[in-house]
């Protein structure tokens, strides 16, 4: 094998001289950067004999040098791709949503602590809200969503609380219904339920002149949010009142993100996924809502909220989906960093488009946008009345049940109870409360409360004024 040998150097006559200037490279005599193309220059064979110890530390040197940089470097970049912020761009090419606002900050120290109050503080003076959006006309909406339009009736059958209508069953009579859904295909979880499903679904056909009809149906209600509010407790004290079926499942979400009801609790919030199907044509903002087409299919619907003081919300959300090495200081470095990115955003674009904007949210550690009820509330109520929405806080659940299930129950007018049922539904254990693990990593920092606080207040406060009860204020700093 030949041997090669090639010049390099460090640039600076000393060590002292070395320690004072940024590392370079030099290549016969020509400096470059660490992300330049390393050029080298074959010279005569030597051996290795004659060069010298001198010579073999400075190779040594260099070498490990270049190591530690190439290492240092994909670090960094593996590290940003997993956040999604280096190699994933915009769908809708807003690269500059995904950067940080002009006031960048380590929460390391009292100062940094003051850095990100005038985050927060210039968020708070670009919040905004609109007295009424532009509601599509129908024929956009079923322009747009031409299949679901011609699935389902305008009119539906008199007598039933549901919209309900029969369609034609034109299968196979002995091969499986449910064989297109996915759910019932590869979710073990369901499994014993869709067997049901399969084994009485015959049983429920309409004959009717020599044809066979099955019954569809969209939901009478919905509970559409929020996340971390205590939607699956309501849920599973609604199921147990005899005059109530619900899905096969809790969380479907068709409306949100299948669209192929139901008590999903990202039908209120949840519009992400406008920006892969729609064009960008309304400055960064979805041309239609989830509940535009719920409404020009179901005029008539009634939703239930469920709310919560979204500071606590969002350390719940934080504990419940997030990934290994929770801790509360990593709590607090998230919620640092998607005020960084919100407040970036707001940098460019309006409050309401960086509510919805997709690729902020997908960017965000973790999700500030979804306490912002009063945005999600205000564009419900643009085009469902007051009357068709029931807005109930956690807390209030938490502390007395009864009263809160009566209200849904007038809400919903459903029938009287019995003491029996009534008790069963009122006194059963809370449903999906905080696992052990995650009760052992305490409370958010007082500082990260303090901060969440202070980004929440205005939202907050429109909120009150809209629903005309201070009590969504969550002055009281509750905890759940």
């Amino acid at each position: 094998m030949t041997q090669m040998d090639y010049k390099y150097s460090l640039l600076g006559s000393t060590v002292e001289d070395y320690r004072k200037r940024p590392l370079l490279l030099q290549v016969d005599e020509t400096p470059m950067n660490l992300f330049a193309v390393l050029e080298v220059k074959r010279d005569l064979p030597r051996r290795w004999s004659n060069l010298g110890w001198f010579r073999k530390i400075r190779v040594y040197s260099f070498l490990f040098g270049l190591a530690v940089m190439f290492l240092i470097t994909a670090s960094y970049i593996l590290t940003g791709d997993k956040k999604g912020l280096l190699l994933t761009p915009s769908p809708y090419h807003f690269s500059s949503l995904v950067s940080p606002g002009p006031l960048t900050f380590n929460l390391s120290s009292v100062k940094d602590y003051i850095h990100i109050k005038m985050v927060v503080k210039s968020i708070a003076s670009k919040v905004e809200f609109r007295s009424s959006r532009q509601l599509p006309e129908l024929k956009a909406l079923v322009k747009s969503e031409p299949h679901m339009f011609s699935v389902i009736p305008r009119k539906f059958l008199p007598g039933v609380k549901n919209p309900c209508w029969y369609e034609e069953y034109t299968g196979n009579i002995t091969s499986d219904p449910y064989r297109t859904n996915l759910y019932g295909r590869y979710s073990r979880r369901f499994r014993t339920v869709f067997q049901h499903l399969r084994n009485t679904f015959h049983e429920h056909l309409l004959h009717h002149n020599r044809k066979l009809y099955r019954m569809r149906c969209l939901p009478y209600f919905y509970i559409i949010g929020q996340p971390k509010c205590g939607t699956t407790d309501l849920y599973d004290r609604l199921k147990l009142h005899p005059d109530v079926k619900f899905t096969t499942f809790k969380e479907p979400h068709w409306w949100t993100r299948k669209r192929f009801g139901e008590a999903s609790a990202s039908t209120m919030w949840d519009n992400n996924a406008w920006v892969y199907f729609y064009d960008n044509t309304t400055k960064g903002e979805p041309p239609f809502l989830i509940q535009d087409f719920i409404h020009a299919l179901h005029p008539d619907a009634r939703f239930i909220v469920m709310l919560r003081d979204p500071v606590e919300r969002l350390y719940s959300d934080y504990l419940y989906f997030g990934s290994a090495n929770k801790s509360a200081e990593d709590f607090h470095e998230k919620v640092s960093e998607s005020l960084q990115l919100f407040e970036g955003c707001l940098t460019e674009f309006t409050m309401r488009s960086c509510v919805y904007n997709t690729t902020v949210n997908n960017a965000m550690p973790v999700r500030l946008q979804v306490g912002l009820y009063i945005v999600y509330l205000m564009d419900w109520l643009t085009i469902f009345s007051r009357k068709q929405i029931l807005v109930l806080r956690l807390e209030d659940h938490a502390s007395n049940r009864k009263y809160t299930m009566h209200q849904v129950f007038e809400f919903l007018n459903l029938g009287p109870l019995t003491k029996e049922i009534e008790s069963e539904i009122t006194r059963s254990p809370a449903s999906n409360t905080r696992r052990p693990a995650d009760k052992n990593l305490g409370p958010m920092l007082p500082i990260t409360k303090d901060i969440l606080r202070d980004f929440y207040t205005p939202f907050n406060e429109k909120l009150a004024k809209v629903l005309q009860n201070d009590s969504f204020l969550w002055e009281n700093n509750s905890k759940l």
